[in-house]
C-alpha cells in the first residue's frame, strides 16, 4: 500500500533553527509522505503563489511556502481568501486521499476546514499565547483545536502538567537529541566546517562561554550583560537569529560576540570550541513552559551547562546542569564549573552521557508512530481528493 501523507502546518520555517519539527518529521518521513506547509511569506510585488522544494538527505520531505501580498503575520485570517485556493490547487494536483494532519499552531486550524484526515495531531511544543506578539484569537482557536484533535503532544513536563485533563489522548513528548550529530567532531585541517568555525571564533580568547538558539524575548539580556561585566576576562559567544526584539536591545561589551544564525551542521564545531554553555533564559510568562532542546545538545557535545531555573531544566536535568537564579549566583555557578578539577569533570561526563543516552529523537519518533497507529482511522479507498474537500468548504 502507498504510504499515507502527513500534512504539517508550521509557524516555524524549515530553514529556521533546526529543532523539534525538523527532527520529528525527518524521522516520520520513513513511514509517511511528509508535506511541510509553512506560514505565508509577505510579497507585495509578486502574485499569490506556492513555491515548493525537497529537503532531507533523499529529498523525502516536500516543503510548501505560500507567498501572498497580505501584510499580516503568520496564519492570520486575512490570508485565508488567498491561502485556501492556493493550497487547494497544490494539494489537489497531488491527488491526496489518504492523509493525516499535524498542526504546530492553532492559527492554521481554518485551513483544514473541509478536510477529513485519518487523524488530527496537535503538537503543542510551546505556550504560544505567552509569546511576544501572539495573535489575540490564538487561545480561542487552541480550544477548538484541542476539541477536534485525536492526539495532543506536549513539549515538556511543565506544559504537560498544565494541560493535564484537557484532552483524553494527551502525551508528554519532551525535547530529545541527535547525540551523534552533537558529539565532539573529529576535526581535520581540511574540514570546511572546522575552518568556518575557526574563522568565526578562532580569534576569540578563552574561556569561551557559548549559547546557540533563538535570541528573542525569552533571553534575559540584562543577565547576559551582567555576566559580561562581572567577568571581563570571560568571552560570551552568542549564536542565533535575533527575532521579535531589536538588535539595538542587545548588550554590547567587548567580551560579547554576536555571531548571528549559523548552519545546523556547523553548531557541533562551534560547540567544540567552548568551555561552558549558557542558558540565560528570562523567568517570565514566555519561558514558564519551555523545555529547551539545546540542553541535551550541549550535554551531547560534552560541555557543562549553566542555566537559569527553568522548570523543565531543573526537573529533567538538575543533576547535571548548574543553576543560577540571579546574576550573582549565575556567575558563581560558571566559576565553579570552570574551576572544576579533572576527577569531578570526569564524574560529570559519565552522568551527562547517561542523560543523553536516554533521550534520543529516534526513540521519540518511535513513540509518536505508535500513538499515530492507535488513533488513525482506517484508510478509505473512496475518500475524496483533498482539494475537492477544500472547494466544498
Amino acid at each position: 500500500m502507498p504510504q499515507p501523507h502527513l500534512l504539517v502546518f508550521s509557524h516555524l520555517r524549515w530553514d529556521f533553527v533546526f529543532q523539534r519539527p525538523q527532527h520529528l518529521m525527518s524521522r516520520l518521513a520513513a513511514g509517511y509522505r511528509v508535506i511541510f506547509i509553512e506560514e505565508p511569506v509577505h510579497d507585495p510585488a509578486g502574485p499569490p503563489r506556492v513555491e515548493t522544494r525537497r529537503v532531507g538527505p533523499a529529498g523525502e520531505i516536500e516543503v510548501m511556502i505560500p507567498f501572498t501580498p497580505v501584510a499580516a503575520p503568520g496564519f492570520d485570517d486575512a490570508h485565508l481568501p488567498l491561502l485556501l485556493p492556493l493550497l487547494e490547487r497544490e494539494l489537489a494536483q497531488r491527488e491526496i486521499r489518504d492523509y493525516l494532519i499535524w498542526l504546530y499552531t492553532p492559527m492554521a486550524l481554518p485551513l483544514i476546514a473541509g478536510m477529513h484526515p485519518r487523524a488530527l495531531v496537535y503538537d503543542c511544543m510551546d505556550e504560544l499565547s505567552a509569546f511576544k506578539n501572539a495573535p489575540a484569537q490564538l487561545r480561542q482557536r487552541e480550544n477548538a483545536l484541542m476539541s477536534a484533535a485525536d492526539l495532543v503532544l506536549c513539549g515538556g513536563p511543565a506544559l504537560y502538567e498544565a494541560r493535564r485533563g484537557q484532552h483524553p489522548n494527551l502525551h508528554c513528548l519532551p525535547s530529545a537529541v541527535d547525540a551523534a550529530h552533537f558529539a565532539p567532531p573529529a576535526t581535520r585541517p581540511d574540514d570546511p566546517l572546522a575552518r568556518r568555525a575557526q574563522e568565526l571564533q578562532g580569534h576569540i580568547a578563552r574561556p569561551r562561554l557559548g549559547f546557540f538558539g533563538v535570541i528573542d524575548e525569552r533571553m534575559d539580556l540584562a543577565l547576559v550583560s551582567a555576566v559580561a561585566q562581572a567577568r571581563p576576562d570571560w568571552q560570551l559567544v552568542m549564536v542565533g537569529p535575533v527575532v521579535k526584539i531589536s538588535e539595538r536591545d542587545l548588550p554590547r561589551h567587548p567580551n560579547i560576540h554576536w555571531l548571528g544564525m549559523q548552519r545546523y551542521e556547523l553548531l557541533p564545531y562551534l560547540l567544540a570550541g567552548w568551555d561552558l554553555c549558557l542558558m540565560p533564559f528570562a523567568m517570565n510568562d514566555s519561558t514558564r513552559f519551555i523545555s529547551p532542546t539545546k540542553t541535551l545538545e550541549y550535554l551531547a557535545g560534552g560541555k557543562p551547562v549553566v542555566s537559569t531555573p527553568i522548570r523543565d531544566v531543573v526537573g529533567l536535568y538538575g543533576d547535571v546542569v548548574r543553576i543560577g537564579a540571579d546574576a550573582a549566583s549565575f556567575v558563581a555557578a560558571c566559576e565553579e564549573v570552570l574551576d572544576e578539577d579533572a576527577a569531578s569533570r570526569e564524574y560529570w561526563h559519565g552522568s551527562a552521557a547517561a542523560v543523553v543516552q536516554a533521550s534520543s529523537w529516534d526513540a521519540g519518533a518511535r513513540r509518536v508512530r505508535a500513538w499515530l497507529d492507535e488513533v488513525a482511522r482506517p484508510a478509505r479507498p473512496d475518500a475524496p481528493i483533498i482539494g475537492h474537500a477544500l472547494r466544498a468548504a
